[in-house]
C-alpha cells in the first residue's frame, strides 16, 4: 500500500532489510499495486444495503471524507437528520432509536510525562523538540549597572549544538556590540537586555553554523 505520511524512513528501513536478504519486495514505487486498508465507496453502499442501519455516523477521517460517507448513507435510504457528523468532544445521545447531537464538551489532547498528567503543554514540547534537535547554547553575563559594560568574561556553554567550543569565543564581540549599543539607546533592563543577546545570538548561530539551538541568556546586575 502507498505509504503513510510520516512512516516513510520506517517502512524504508523495512524495504531495505528484506531486500538484503534477497527478497523482491513489490511496492508502490516499482510496480501498480496498492491494498487500501478502508472500504471503497462501493463497498461502503453494498454494506449500508445490507445492514439497513437506521443512524449512521462516519468516523475515522477528514471531514471531506466524513461527508462523503454520510452523503453514501443518505443515498441508501437513510434519513439526513439521523446521520450524524460528530467531532472530539460532541455529545450525541440515543433516544427511542434516534441518533442526535445534543450539545458538546470541552476536550483536549493530554499528556503524560512520568508521574505528571496533564501538565505537560505545547510549549513544552515544542521546547524539548528543539532542545534534543538543535541542543542549547547559553549565555551568562553579569553587566555594571553604571556603565552598562561587562563587569566580567561572560560564561558561554553549549551542548548538542554543534558548535564547537573554540567558537565560542567568537560570541564575546557579539556579546559587547549589543551591550553597547543597549547602553547608547539607554536600555539597561535586564530582561530587555536578556531579550536583545537572545536575538542576536541567535542570528550569530544560524548565520555562522545554520543552526538553531535554544538560546538561554541570562543577565546580572551589579
Amino acid at each position: 500500500s502507498s505509504m503513510i505520511p510520516g512512516n516513510e524512513t520506517a517502512i524504508n528501513r523495512v524495504i531495505n532489510g528484506l531486500t538484503r536478504w534477497g527478497a523482491n519486495v513489490v511496492h508502490k514505487e516499482n510496480a501498480r499495486v496498492h491494498v487500501s486498508g478502508h472500504a471503497s465507496a462501493g463497498e461502503l453502499l453494498y454494506f449500508y444495503n445490507l445492514a439497513r442501519p437506521r443512524n449512521v455516523m462516519p468516523v475515522h477521517g477528514e471531514w471531506r471524507h466524513l461527508r462523503a460517507n454520510a452523503a453514501l448513507a443518505v443515498q441508501t435510504g437513510v434519513p439526513p437528520e439521523r446521520v450524524v457528523i460528530a467531532e472530539d468532544g460532541v455529545v450525541v445521545d440515543l433516544v427511542d432509536g434516534i441518533a442526535r447531537i445534543t450539545g458538546k464538551v470541552p476536550c483536549s489532547y493530554i499528556y503524560v510525562d512520568g508521574l505528571s498528567v496533564g501538565e505537560v503543554t505545547e510549549f513544552s514540547l515544542k521546547d524539548r523538540r528543539v532542545l534534543g534537535e538543535e541542543g542549547f547554547l547559553s549565555v551568562f553575563v553579569v553587566v555594571d549597572a553604571t556603565t552598562g559594560k561587562l563587569a566580567a568574561a561572560p560564561e558561554i556553554h553549549a551542548r548538542g549544538a554543534g558548535i564547537p567550543d573554540h567558537e565560542l569565543a567568537a560570541l564575546e564581540p557579539v556579546i559587547h556590540e549589543v551591550l553597547a549599543a543597549a547602553a547608547a539607546d539607554g536600555i539597561g533592563d535586564a530582561g530587555q537586555l536578556q531579550q536583545l543577546l537572545r536575538r542576536k545570538v541567535s542570528g550569530w548561530t544560524g548565520a555562522r553554523f545554520r543552526r538553531r539551538p535554544m538560546v538561554l541568556t541570562r543577565v546580572i546586575d551589579i
